[in-house]
């Protein structure tokens, strides 16, 4: 399955200038770890559950007033639609972050890739596994031998 099926459909993303707390609203109504930050259609950063934790609670700043730029994970890893799950897993695995962007050649983000979508996905694939694994046991598969009467 390509990685663009894995991604959610609508893409949380805020430009560099947003809020820290636009940033995080976007999260929360998206149901999603993380957005995109996209500056002039290209991906320049991502913002994360981490990056809040990390930089932003004990800061004892007012996320209204800080902009996303300055609290962003920049540079970030990116994929392209060509990027294998299994790539894409070794990568975040290799790198310990839970959020990939997915980006045509140019940088424009086509979607965002989380962990939870490759678990998804890989679930799916272990299901379509089983259930032709349990279909082919139920038809006996070519080659059975039955006992005679």
């Amino acid at each position: 399955m390509a990685i663009l099926d894995l991604c959610d459909k609508e893409i949380a993303a805020v430009s560099p200038a947003s809020s820290v707390a636009e940033a995080i609203r976007l999260m929360l109504a998206h149901r999603v770890g993380a957005v995109a930050v996209v500056d002039a259609g290209r991906v320049v950063g991502v913002f994360t559950e981490r990056d809040v934790l990390r930089k932003l609670v004990l800061s004892g700043r007012d996320p209204e007033e800080i902009p996303v730029r300055q609290m962003m994970t920049s540079p970030v890893e990116t994929a392209s639609p060509e990027t294998t799950s299994g790539e894409a897993l070794v990568s975040m695995l290799q790198h310990h972050f839970r959020h990939l962007p997915v980006v045509d050649p140019s940088g424009k983000l086509l979607g965002v890739l989380s962990i939870r979508d490759l678990l998804h996905g890989q679930m799916e694939e272990l299901r379509r596994q089983l259930d032709s694994l349990e279909e082919y046991v139920a038809s006996e598969g070519p080659g059975v031998i039955r006992a005679r009467d």
